[in-house]
């Protein structure tokens, strides 16, 4: 009977509703299940498997990269549901029915963490082996990954309903208003340091566990992150020195689990792959010791196939690409600056396939190919032919956290610390970039793009590097979009946190503009329309999804963006 409810319990855990059943409706094998150590393994496993679905997956990629300057849809494509919902994003055109608008996926890897959340603790007092410490270890994972979820919520949709009520049955309605995104991720600071406190420690496993389960530095990074957003969001000091606290914390961390090579005669400053061998660790041989958190696809039990679908193959093994592909910039001329200005960075080649040929768009290479790095031919035949990868048993991880995306968070808030162009910090943020950039220099002929003090020794110039190279180092990863709207938040006044669109609107506010500049950046790989795109772009309410009309439907309570309902509304933002 257990192993026959354990079946039911993990299929359900894919269901994509929030207020559908997760067990069944009869208590009795609800609290019959409840009763050992592995049965919440169990449903903590299902929790993080069920952050493995298509469903979030697909969002991941379309919120944090699609919609940003990095890629495009593929046109040879017949249309379909999906063509149809990338159209409609590209376009700047998102219909409240789009498939990319619901956020249903994400709701159902919050509920699964809420019902761990609700039920493991009295598991303690009837099987004796599920002690206190494993019961601390499993909340401080389920606090954890409940807050990231948030967290995507909140930079998408801006106003979301907050629930850490686990919800068990389909009678059970979820009718709750939406609240303020400072509310919101205040609450996810408030879970995130007490599950701090309870973490696993780092070094507790030394298999794919190490980076595979949430432990005590990947709540650093997201805290680190969560912090440098509310920071920019509201030009406040004290949240980016928070976000340069916890990175630091990170930093030491990992230099404090670091086992030098063999050939590593000196310590290293950080403890980054060389450039030749950084592609291979981090993207093919995977869970790399410089990273922090990734969710582990194995190609057997769970295949991301929707990586495959969106970057590689959409179909099977004879379509010739994904539904997407990088676009412009990453190419020698780029539709305006391209994001590699010389060709002596590995990153060049290994962000992309055959980039030197000046096309309007370009097939992904990163994540994508299985083929190990030949650092001795950078520039030849294995470093521009196009992966012969299998459709099926697609066995690439999706990362969340790295080091180098942490040191990169550290310069994007230290560079806002700065008082002045003579603040000492700028150049704190300096090396940290430089040193970043430079594990992945081949080449000593850099040109203009030579990452020297005295081209970044202000604060906008610095600025601009430190997201110049937050493209570089983290194109593809999901990454891209939200650094642009932090850059957005930095050079606009007056955003709101404290409330939602819906109430301003009823107030009769007036939305903060976006910034001219990231609007620029965002629509620069369009080779035509991109001031007609920037149009559709004008006030901070387009920066988000609507929300989809199926879940205003269900939730009477839920209020849409302004900018996506009727037209008397839409005008209010002209």
């Amino acid at each position: 009977m257990k192993k026959y409810i354990s079946i039911i319990l993990v299929s359900l855990l894919t269901v994509s509703c929030v207020d559908t059943v997760l067990l069944p409706d009869d208590k009795t094998v609800d609290e019959d299940f409840w009763k050992t150590k592995a049965d919440v393994s169990l449903m903590v496993e299902g929790a993080y498997k069920s952050m493995l679905s298509g469903d979030v997956l697909s969002r991941l990629i379309v919120w944090g990269d699609f919609r940003s300057d990095e890629l495009l849809p593929v046109s040879s494509i017949s249309s379909n549901a999906t063509v149809s919902a990338l159209t409609e994003i590209d376009a700047q055109n998102t219909q409240t029915d789009n498939m990319f608008s619901s956020w249903a996926s994400l709701y159902s890897v919050i509920n699964n963490c809420n019902i761990v959340l609700d039920r493991a603790q009295s598991v303690m007092s009837i099987d004796p082996s599920y002690t206190e410490g494993d019961y601390l270890t499993d909340r401080s994972q389920m606090l954890a990954l409940r807050s990231l979820c948030y967290f995507y919520l909140v930079r998408n949709f801006r106003d979301i309903p907050y629930s850490d009520h686990a919800y068990m049955t389909s009678s059970e309605k979820m009718d709750i208003s939406q609240s303020s995104p400072d509310s919101v991720l205040q609450c996810c600071i408030r879970d995130l340091e007490e599950a701090e406190t309870i973490a696993l420690d780092p070094s507790a496993f030394t298999d794919w566990r190490r980076v595979g389960h949430i432990n005590r530095d990947a709540i650093d990074a997201l805290l680190a992150d969560i912090y440098l957003w509310l920071g920019s969001v509201k030009h406040s000091n004290e949240y980016y020195q928070k976000c340069v606290d916890y990175c630091d914390k990170v930093i030491a961390s990992k230099k404090q689990q670091h086992i030098p090579g063999r050939n590593e005669l000196i310590e290293k400053e950080y403890p980054l792959a060389e450039g030749t061998q950084a592609f291979n660790s981090i993207f093919v041989r995977q869970n790399a010791e410089e990273s922090i958190f990734e969710m582990q696809f194995d190609g057997r039990n769970n295949s991301n196939s929707i990586l495959c679908q969106y970057l590689y193959k959409y179909r099977n093994n004879n379509s010739p690409n994904g539904y997407m592909k990088a676009s412009s910039i990453f190419g020698t001329v780029g539709n305006g600056a391209p994001v590699f200005t010389q060709t002596g960075d590995y990153r060049y080649l290994m962000s992309c396939f055959a980039v030197g040929s000046n096309a309007d768009s370009y097939d992904v290479r990163k994540m994508i190919t299985q083929d190990e790095w030949n650092p001795n031919n950078p520039v030849g035949v294995t470093g521009q032919a196009r992966s012969a990868r299998e459709y099926e048993n697609f066995a690439q991880n999706y990362i969340f956290y790295r080091l180098s995306d942490v040191m990169l968070m550290k310069a994007e808030a230290l560079t806002s610390l700065a008082a002045d162009n003579n603040d000492p910090q700028l150049r704190s943020a300096f090396n940290l970039v430089q040193y970043v950039n430079a594990r992945s220099i081949y080449s000593g002929n850099l040109g203009n793009d030579s990452l020297k003090w005295g081209f970044y020794n202000n604060k906008l110039s610095m600025e601009t590097l430190v997201l110049q190279e937050r493209l570089r180092e983290l194109c593809f990863e999901g990454k891209r979009w939200y650094d642009l709207m932090r850059y957005n938040f930095r050079h606009v006044e007056g955003i709101d946190y404290t409330r939602t669109l819906a109430r301003q609107s009823d107030a009769g506010a007036t939305f903060v503009r976006n910034d001219a500049n990231m609007l620029n950046l965002v629509t620069r790989k369009y080779t035509s329309g991109a001031a007609a795109a920037a149009s559709k772009m004008r006030t901070e309410p387009y920066l988000y999804m609507p929300i989809n009309q199926s879940d205003i439907d269900v939730n009477q309570n839920l209020r849409q963006n302004p900018v996506y309902s009727d037209a008397d509304e839409f005008k209010k933002n002209y």
